[in-house]
């Protein structure tokens, strides 16, 4: 049926209407809608119902658009000279390339019908042609680049770079030239495979030898004139302006080209002058020349390991200025724990601002500061603990974290500086002090001081919050702090809790049957787990008032109905009250330990006495240590104007002690406020130092073989997983599995090691003796 309308479909006359819309479109002039609409139609007819009428079209087509090429590159080839020239050819090739994106369209039915159609109109490569489905535009392509454009491309590309080194050297070009000829090598490039081949081996291989070129001609000249400080700006601006320049001149559609050309600027303005570059990092960072460190850091950075130097000099400038800060307020931070903590969160803060200016917070930069403020807070050439423990006699330790716990109990207990702080300030102090305690390598001791003071805060009731107490508990956990540890405070702020409703059963129970009730009311009891808290001095060691001794089984008797199998232990050490003290100036409430309420006693029947040393001993039955101790306390306390008691030893000096030293009591001792004697008031005796018997040597003991059980436990469950280890594997994995408490040195851990293998948990290997073998139990 549709044969006799085909007799009537003339290719001819229908390629003479199709030829005059196609010249008006290559040529520029105008074509209305319903032209180019009809362009579709005839060539819908053509390729539908002529025969071969897909080839004859494009035979056509392609002697038309080489006709159009062929003039085009005559009136380019009129200009001799290359700038003309380049100025003719981007005009005609922006022409040509927009009829290259908008002609193929109407001929799009040719490549529905015939996809393997070859061209052979002109002399010219094909492959392209067969491949593509887009045969028009690649046939356009092809002839503008057979005809014009490799005839001269390589005199483009010439007056191109020309072009570019003169907008280097400061000169107004018109950047389309140059993008015009960028574009022509990528669109008019033949390999199918690699559509930038033809871009690659010639435009973009052109731009970077002559960058090369240019800088190797002027950078020397610069330096030389201007110094190396001066060199550092202008690098830095150059290769700024490069990379500006590469995204207006550069095909960056693969990360290839701009790698290539920060890599190419790179070599030829950082890397030949990289060693003087890097020799003015040191005083840089030393003067905190914020914005060159910038420009230097954005210089070595792109270098493939500049960067390690300056992370080195910023290491030794953070520990050697961090060390002579503690040196030169020595005398201070040692003594006063506040001080201390400043200083380093000052240092921090100082070394942080550095690195976020100069150093865009880079990762590499902080890890940096991390390990060298590590060095800082673990330092012990200023503030340090020498162990006298005989397996680590001699060993010397940082101070830093008995200062952060001394800290922390400032601001936690009831203390003039927690007075005067808002509870937002104490917590933000307390999360300074955990800021500090991170980079703190032996967190065991820090755990071991707050434990003790924590334990004075909870007896005496010293605490300014218990929320805050158990907040920063619960901060330690997240700090990473050992379980163990954290669950002992946890459990000691739970028996004060606990003790509270004890203490309210207690005195309901003996209520009407104690003969002394109102003593009964005044006794605050504190029943404390001693796996929590620690075993203290047994009863013996001292004499208690009578009412105390007499008051002690009614208590025993009490907590054994409400806990069958638990033994009391009384650590009186621990212990503390309130007395009337008179004298002829007035009435005065005493807050005393137990100790000093034992040895005040003595004078309770004959106030004006002189009782001999040896005297106070006997009736207080205290160890001559803890008599010295609480007697000094008595006779020259430091915060006091008139002391309790006076003696005849002169110089107070517990060594100048004898068994006939005399002492009595103060009659002149009176409260002062303003300068004024009272004659009534109250007095805190109880000295923080003395409210644990327990001696700073026993302390150090406590904290070596705690970390002898756990270098022992940690070793064992290494082995039990391993089976067998070499000696360099298990102290690194010893070390990682203990770095949350403590560091442990060599020797410790080879002296667990030996002690393991006498006891038979592992032996050494017959084959190695650094291997070691576990052995099941």
């Amino acid at each position: 049926m549709l044969q006799p309308h085909n007799q009537y479909v003339s290719f001819e006359n229908e390629w003479r209407q199709a030829l005059l819309v196609v010249r008006n479109l290559l040529n520029q002039r105008n074509v209305s809608k319903f032209e180019w609409q009809d362009l579709f139609v005839i060539n819908n007819r053509i390729t539908s119902w002529v025969d071969d009428g897909c080839k004859k079209l494009m035979n056509e087509l392609e002697k038309e658009v080489n006709s159009h090429v062929t003039n085009a590159g005559k009136r380019i080839h009129n200009y001799n000279d290359d700038e003309s020239l380049l100025h003719s050819y981007i005009t005609e090739w922006t022409n040509y390339s927009v009829q290259v994106r908008h002609l193929p369209m109407p001929f799009s039915f040719v490549e529905r019908t015939n996809n393997s159609h070859k061209f052979n109109g002109c002399n010219r490569p094909t492959a392209r042609s067969q491949e593509s489905p887009n045969l028009v535009r690649n046939t356009m392509l092809e002839i503008w680049n057979h005809v014009v454009f490799t005839k001269i491309s390589d005199r483009l590309l010439n007056v191109a770079m020309n072009l570019v080194e003169r907008e280097r050297n400061g000169e107004s070009i018109d950047t389309k030239l140059i993008v015009g000829i960028r574009e022509s090598f990528v669109e008019l490039n033949t390999d199918v495979e690699n559509p930038l081949a033809l871009y690659v081996a010639h435009f973009e291989q052109h731009y970077l030898e002559s960058l090369e070129r240019f800088y190797k001609s002027r950078t020397s000249e610069f330096l030389e004139k201007n110094g190396i400080l001066a060199y550092m700006a202008f690098a830095d601006e150059k290769l700024t302006e490069e990379e500006n320049r590469a995204k207006k001149y550069l095909d960056f559609s693969k990360p290839e080209s701009n790698e290539k050309l920060i890599e190419k600027c790179v070599k030829v303005l950082v890397i030949e002058y990289e060693d003087q570059l890097l020799a003015e990092s040191p005083p840089l960072i030393r003067n905190y020349e914020i914005p060159r460190l910038k420009m230097l850091y954005r210089l070595i950075d792109k270098t493939p390991n500049g960067i390690q130097s300056m992370l080195n000099n910023l290491f030794e400038h953070i520990k050697i200025e961090g060390l002579n800060a503690m040196r030169q307020n020595a005398e201070i931070i040692t003594s006063d724990s506040e001080k201390f903590v400043e200083q380093l969160l000052e240092m921090y803060t100082k070394f942080s601002g550095l690195i976020k200016d100069a150093f865009l917070n880079d990762a590499r930069f902080l890890t940096i500061r991390d390990k060298a403020f590590q060095e800082v807070v673990n330092n012990t050439d200023v503030f340090k603990i020498e162990f006298q423990n005989k397996s680590m006699k001699g060993s010397v330790e940082s101070r830093c974290p008995e200062l952060l716990a001394t800290y922390c109990d400032i601001l936690l207990r009831k203390s003039n500086v927690s007075k005067k702080l808002s509870s937002e300030e104490i917590d933000e102090k307390l999360n300074n002090v955990l800021l500090v305690l991170k980079y703190v390598q032996n967190k065991d001791i820090f755990m071991r001081y707050h434990k003790t003071h924590l334990s004075r805060r909870l007896i005496l009731e010293m605490s300014a919050d218990q929320e805050k107490e158990e907040n920063l508990v619960n901060r330690f956990r997240e700090a990473g702090m050992p379980a163990d540890y954290v669950n002992k405070l946890f459990r000691m702020l739970q028996d004060i809790e606990i003790n509270k409703d004890l203490n309210s059963t207690f005195k309901k129970s003996v209520s009407g049957v104690n003969n002394n009730r109102n003593f009964t009311d005044s006794v605050t009891l504190k029943i404390l787990n001693t796996g929590a808290w620690g075993r203290g001095k047994e009863r013996a060691h001292v004499s208690l008032p009578r009412e105390l001794e007499d008051f002690i089984p009614e208590v025993e008797e009490f907590y054994k109905k409400q806990h069958t199998g638990r033994k009391l232990n009384w650590t009186h050490n621990l212990s503390s009250g309130t007395i009337v003290f008179a004298t002829k100036m007035g009435k005065y409430e005493l807050e005393v330990t137990t100790y000093q309420m034992s040895v005040l006693f003595c004078w309770n029947e004959r106030p004006n006495a002189k009782i001999s040393y040896e005297t106070l001993k006997l009736a207080t039955e205290l160890t001559e240590t803890d008599l010295n101790r609480t007697l000094v306390t008595l006779v020259a306390f430091p915060k006091i104007k008139h002391q309790i008691l006076l003696t005849d030893c002169a110089p107070v000096n517990p060594k100048n002690f004898t068994d006939s030293t005399l002492f009595w009591i103060n009659q002149d001792f009176s409260v002062v406020k303003n300068d004024k004697a009272q004659v009534r008031g109250k007095m805190n005796l109880i000295g923080r130092l003395h409210l644990t018997a327990e001696q700073d040597e026993q302390e150090h003991d406590e904290i070596i073989q705690l970390r002898v059980f756990r270098i022992q436990e940690a070793i064992v469950k290494i082995m039990k997983m391993r089976k067998q280890i070499h000696t360099a594997q298990l102290q690194t994995e010893l070390v990682e599995m203990l770095k949350h408490m403590f560091l442990p040195s060599r020797k410790l851990i080879k002296e667990q090691i030996e002690w393991l293998i006498e006891q038979k948990y592992l032996k050494r290997s017959d084959d190695d003796i650094n291997t070691f073998i576990y052995i099941r139990h």
